[in-house]
């Protein structure tokens, strides 16, 4: 992020549309990917029976969609994401997911994440979004695009439950 300061809740407008940060590669292997069908009980045989896979549309296994995305929290760990004077963040949502290309076991993957917008909800509470673009090494296209909401907890904030809006 460009020198505006440190990157905190209270400054975070100032770095919309700028890039939060770049990962580092992850490797996507077949453990990873059939432990996820395990708890998802999603035994798709594109992901888990690599001889399945091998006669398939992509020559091997690939990865969930779905675990693509749930990597998008490490992902933000990695990235810093979140804003000094935060005390946690909870999922609020993703919007306009979409898997642009397969993750073929073996390959490795990084996220890059854009700061999209900030919105004060009130008591503490503040929506961040965030454009995220999965990338598989190597590869022209991007695995995912997503737009991700999440709600961050100011630490002088109450813990009382609060619904919010993120439309508003």
């Amino acid at each position: 992020m460009t020198g505006k300061g440190p990157y905190t809740i209270d400054n975070i407008k100032s770095f919309i549309g700028e890039e939060i940060g770049v990962t580092e590669w992850l490797t996507i292997d077949q453990d990873r990917v059939d432990r996820f069908a395990d708890v998802t009980e999603d035994h798709n045989p594109l992901h888990v029976d690599q001889d399945f896979a091998a006669e398939g549309p992509f020559g091997k296994t690939i990865a969930h969609g779905f675990l693509t995305l749930s990597l998008l929290t490490r992902f933000a760990e990695l990235n810093n994401f979140m804003p000094e004077g935060v005390k946690y963040g909870i999922n609020y949502g993703v919007e306009r997911i979409r898997f642009m290309a397969p993750v073929p076991v073996g390959c490795r993957i990084r996220n890059r994440q854009t700061l999209l917008g900030a919105a004060d909800k009130g008591q503490g509470r503040t929506i961040i979004r965030t454009r995220n673009a999965v990338e598989i090494e190597d590869a022209p296209t991007p695995a995912m695009l997503a737009d991700w909401l999440v709600m961050a907890i100011r630490e002088d904030a109450d813990d009382e439950p609060v619904a919010t809006n993120a439309a508003e």
